[in-house]
């Protein structure tokens, strides 16, 4: 293919939402003698700042209409874009009726993602910020390269400019690598009004069970298991984009590449959007065990840290400040903790940072709201690892919202709710002859919060808001229970169990009986129930069932 070369850029036509960068930019092009043409706010931020610039309206001829729905879809601007200035015939059909050609087009487009970023949105104001015309002259633009220069975003003004002045044109390198970022611009603008349509389905009330919704059709169609989700509540084709945050170092081993993707839509805290405050790059598992770490200990009100070790707690604690919390955390299994990731609910003070000097300890990073000046300070001074660990400011901390998760597998990918919600207490059942006590009760609140985040078999066991022992990832359930019960030691007698899903058969309880255990807590569920209860009443211990599993594969 012949690289093309572009005419002098004669006349522009400019509609941004974005007025970063602007008027320095429009009076450029204008001493370069490109003339200008906009429309509506743009046109008056221009002429506010003496910028000439000549209204769409009065060149086309046609006013705007709706509210200015209705502005540049006309022929005398889109014949101008699509001008292929090799083409004599395009050029003879511009002639003949008195339309412009346009170079250059600057285009973005209306605030559609910070809309619905407002909590307080409603659908209407959703629904107003989806720009019909900006995309139509950006992908005309785009497509007709080889002879326009799409502009999409202020970072991009300089070079346009840059090149205008030495030449009066731009380069067929430049304008190819503009469109291909326009392109991936009205891509990301769609992927986010998909995506918000398909997060707000219908809400229509169905007239019968089989009958359609009049507003949406949902409903049609064979009906659905009992336990299962109407197929309308999941799109048919789902749109994903990621933004490429960092190239890691590696993935998970060093022979593996990787790199961070950021989901643009996200909100809220995350290790994603986290301000790394100090130490070295962040590694793919250090990611890994971050999130888990922010996942699990933001679910706590009181003061609360968790110690993450491969994906895995391997220390949890909630207490009346955080220092106790960390300190407690780390003593469930100091042995673990070493080379670990932490997570914190609280601005790291002065307190915590000292536990976190003490000799003998390593940590590869800490994520917390932040961190007050005397502790940075400690943190990066007085350790070993002084210098290479990650320091993590996340902001305030809240209960993980409720959403829909990805999960990629080979060929495609599982799309589910996430396992965030809290389990509601007044379903559980004490099944057995002796109720727990007040104490017991809080043992296995705390074993339950932190056994749906471990991998599964997962057995917890708690004592005092703190984790003793976690047994993870085993094939059979009474494996997991063996390693919790080693790892808890004596501090098993008394302490509350926790599983993710049902016991089996009987042999765990004899286990925790054994090992001094008070309490258990689990789904319930299992056809050998009656026998996993016997056991409980047999050693006189008390059991909760909750009605709900939490399995972590």
């Amino acid at each position: 293919m012949k690289t093309p070369i572009s005419p002098s850029i004669r006349h522009a036509i400019i509609s941004v939402s974005d007025k970063t960068g602007l008027i320095p930019f429009a009076r450029g092009l204008v001493e370069a003698g490109v003339a200008l043409f906009s429309t509506g706010g743009t046109r008056r931020a221009l002429e506010a700042e003496g910028v000439p610039v000549t209204d769409i309206a009065d060149y086309t001829g046609f006013p705007e209409m709706m509210d200015g729905r209705l502005k540049t879809l006309h022929p005398k601007v889109h014949g101008g874009i699509l001008c292929r200035h090799d083409h004599s015939e395009d050029i003879e059909a511009l002639a003949a009726h008195g339309i412009l050609t346009f170079e250059l087009v600057v285009v973005n487009l209306y605030p559609f993602e910070a809309t619905i970023a407002r909590p307080d949105v409603t659908d209407e104001e959703a629904i107003e910020q989806i720009d019909i015309g900006g995309p139509t002259m950006v992908r005309a633009a785009s497509k007709n390269h080889a002879f326009t220069t799409i502009v999409t975003a202020p970072r991009q003004y300089d070079e346009v400019l840059a090149e205008i002045r030495a030449h009066g044109r731009t380069s067929y390198a430049l304008r190819r690598r503009l469109a291909a970022e326009a392109f991936a611009h009205t891509s990301h603008y769609d992927t986010v009004i998909a995506r918000y349509f398909a997060e707000h389905p219908c809400t229509e009330d169905k007239p019968a069970a089989a009958a359609p919704c009049d507003a949406c059709g949902a409903g049609a169609g064979a009906s659905e298991p009992a336990d299962s989700a109407p197929a309308a509540d999941w799109p048919e084709v789902l749109r994903f984009e990621y933004q490429r945050r960092a190239v890691l170092r590696y993935g998970e081993n060093p022979h593996q590449q990787a790199a961070l993707y950021a989901d643009p839509t996200a909100r809220g805290p995350s290790v994603v959007a986290a301000q790394v405050l100090h130490g070295k790059e962040l590694s793919y598992n250090n990611l890994l065990d971050l999130d888990s770490a922010v996942e699990i200990v933001r679910q706590w009100a009181a003061p609360a840290a968790v110690v993450i070790k491969h994906n895995n707690p391997c220390g949890a604690a909630v207490a009346d400040s955080l220092n106790v919390a960390l300190q407690r955390a780390l003593d469930g299994d100091p042995l673990s903790a070493f080379g670990s990731v932490l997570g914190l609910n609280r601005m790291v003070d002065a307190a915590t940072a000292e536990v976190l000097c003490a000799p003998g300890l390593f940590i590869e990073a800490i994520a917390a709201p932040d961190f007050a000046p005397e502790a940075f300070e400690m943190l990066t001074t007085r350790p070993k690892w002084k210098a290479n660990v990650r320091l993590l400011k996340m902001g305030a901390l809240s209960p993980a919202p409720i959403q829909r998760v990805p999960r990629f597998i080979n060929g495609g990918l599982l799309w589910q709710d996430a396992d965030v919600a809290p389990d509601p207490e007044d379903q559980w059942k004490v099944v057995t002859e002796r109720r727990p006590t007040d104490a017991e009760l809080a043992d296995l609140r705390f074993a339950w919060d932190v056994v749906r985040h471990v991998k599964s078999n997962a057995i917890t066991v708690c004592k005092g808001g703190m984790l003793l022992g976690a047994g993870a990832g085993q094939m059979s359930r009474v494996d997991s229970t063996e390693i919790a019960l080693k790892k808890s030691g004596d501090r098993a007698r008394g302490a509350a169990l926790g599983s993710d899903a049902f016991f089996p058969f009987p042999d765990s309880i004899d286990l925790a009986a054994a090992a001094g255990i008070a309490a258990v807590i689990q789904p319930g569920g299992s056809k050998k129930d009656d026998e996993v209860i016997a056991a409980c009443n047999r050693h006189g211990m008390a059991m909760i069932f909750t009605g709900r599993r939490h399995f972590k594969h």
